[in-house]
C-alpha cells in the first residue's frame, strides 16, 4: 500500500533534516541531489520546514555559477537545548550543548564518598542548574546520563546495584521530577560504546565489543547495528566474569576475583610495581598514568604482561559472539592506545582460533558523556524531527 501523501511528506522532511544534520547546511540543489526527490517536493518541505521553525538560510551559494546566489538552508541549533550528565561513584560531570551537539558549556564536581544522600543530589542538580545557566539556557529539551549500574530494561531505571552510592539513583529521580525536560538513563560502558561507533575507532562496524577498561571494568555489545542489554540490562557486567590468575572466585555482589581483579585499576597499579614502574606526578588515575608512561617509555615487558591480562576476558568474549573487533575503551584504553591494542590482538591470537581486530578507544573517560549527549540528541530530533503534516 502506497503512502499516504501526509506521511510521504512525514518521510521526506525526517530524511532532508537527518541529511541536513550529518552533512552540514545544504542548498535545495544539494537536497533534491541527495533525497532523489524532485524539485517541487524539495521546495515545499523546504518551505515547511521553514515554517516550522526547524530549519532556516543561513547562507548562499553559487558564486561560480551564473544567475543568483543558491540559499543555503541549516538546522536552527537553538530550537532545542540539551544536557548529558556522567556520573562516576565520587564525581558527577555536565555538558549543555545545543541541537546540533555543539557544546556550550561543561563543568564537573568532585563528589565524596562521606556525602550524604541528599547533599550528594543537591550538588549535582545545582551543577547542572550553573551550567545550563553559564550556556545561557533557561529549559532543556532531553537530558541524557550515564551511570554505573544496571538498568532496568523494562522501566529504564536504574537499578540498585550493590557498591554503587544511593544517590545515584536518587539524582535520576530527583532530575525526572524538576526539571520540564526529558531524562534518559543508561549504562555508561553502554553510552561511551555509542560514542566510540559514532564518533570513535568503531566508526563503520556494526559488529564489536568494546571494553571499558577505568574505575570500573565492563563491556558493551553491538550486534548487528544494534547494541544488546540482554534479559535483565546486564549483558556485558564483563568485570564478574571467572578468569585465572585470581585468588577465589567472583559472587553475586562482589567481582573480587574476577576479570575486575586482574585488569582494574588497583590491579594496574600493582603490576606496574611488579615491574618497577611509578606513575609520577598526574592530574590522572595513577593506573591510567602508569599506561601511559609505560608507553612513553617503551616498557614493552609491561605492556605485554597487561595485554595478556586483557586478552584473557576478550578470548572469553570472543569465544561466545566472535564480533570480529574488540575496542579497548576507557582511560586505560586511551592512554594505551595502538601500542597496546597490537599487544592485546597478538595475544589474542594465540588463544582463539577466531580472528579478532583490537583497536584503541580514541575518545578516552569523554566517551560517556559524548554518548549521553548523543542519546539526548537524538531523542530530540526523533521528537522535533516528526513535523505534522
Amino acid at each position: 500500500m502506497p503512502a499516504s501523501p501526509s506521511t510521504a511528506r512525514a518521510i521526506n522532511d525526517r530524511l532532508a533534516l537527518r541529511l541536513l544534520q550529518q552533512e552540514g547546511p545544504l542548498t535545495a540543489g544539494q537536497l533534491k541531489t541527495m533525497t532523489g526527490l524532485s524539485r517541487p517536493t524539495v521546495a515545499d518541505l523546504v518551505e515547511r520546514l521553514q515554517g516550522s521553525g526547524l530549519i532556516q538560510v543561513v547562507g548562499e551559494a553559487g558564486a561560480e555559477r551564473r544567475g543568483p546566489n543558491a540559499r543555503v538552508y541549516g538546522i536552527v541549533a537553538d530550537r532545542a537545548h540539551l544536557a548529558a550528565l556522567d556520573v562516576r561513584t565520587e564525581s558527577v560531570s555536565v555538558v549543555v550543548a545545543d541541537l546540533l551537539g555543539v557544546t556550550l558549556a561543561e563543568a564537573s564536581l568532585p563528589i565524596g564518598d562521606d556525602t550524604g544522600t541528599e547533599p550528594a543530589v543537591e550538588r549535582a542538580v545545582a551543577l547542572l542548574e550553573r551550567t545550563a545557566a553559564e550556556a545561557g539556557v533557561t529549559r532543556l529539551h532531553s537530558v541524557g546520563i550515564g551511570a554505573p549500574g544496571l538498568i532496568d530494561p523494562v522501566t529504564g531505571e536504574l537499578r540498585d546495584t550493590t557498591g554503587l552510592p544511593p544517590w545515584h539513583r536518587s539524582l535520576v529521580a530527583a532530575l525526572q521530577e524538576r526539571l520540564p525536560a526529558r531524562v534518559l538513563v543508561e549504562n555508561e560502558t553502554n553510552l561511551a560504546a555509542v560514542a566510540e561507533q559514532r564518533l570513535g575507532a568503531a566508526r563503520g562496524r556494526d559488529t564489536f565489543v568494546y571494553l571499558w577498561l577505568s574505575q570500573g571494568i565492563g563491556a558493551a555489545l553491538f550486534l548487528d547495528g544494534r547494541l544488546r542489554r540482554g534479559a535483565s540490562g546486564g549483558a556485558g557486567e564483563i568485570g564478574f566474569l571467572p578468569v585465572p590468575g585470581t585468588a577465589a572466585l567472583p559472587s553475586s555482589v562482589d567481582c573480587s576475583g574476577g576479570f575486575h581483579s586482574v585488569v582494574g585499576f588497583d590491579a594496574i597499579s600493582v603490576l606496574g610495581a611488579q615491574y618497577g614502574i611509578e606513575a609520577g606526578r598526574s592530574p590522572e588515575p595513577p593506573a591510567v598514568a602508569l599506561v601511559r608512561k609505560a608507553v612513553a617509555t617503551g616498557r614493552g615487558d609491561f605492556l605485554d604482561a597487561l595485554a595478556h591480562l586483557l586478552a584473557l576476558g576478550a578470548a572469553a568474549v570472543a569465544a561466545v559472539l566472535d564480533p570480529g573487533c574488540v575496542v579497548l575503551g576507557g582511560e586505560v584504553g586511551h592512554a594505551g592506545g595502538a601500542e597496546l591494542a597490537a599487544r592485546v590482538e597478538a595475544r589474542l591470537a594465540e588463544l582463539s582460533p577466531l580472528r579478532t581486530e583490537v583497536r584503541a578507544g580514541t575518545l578516552g573517560g569523554a566517551a560517556v558523556l559524548s554518548g549521553a549527549l548523543l542519546t539526548a540528541r537524538e531523542a530530540a530530533q526523533d521528537e522535533l524531527f516528526a513535523p505534522s503534516a
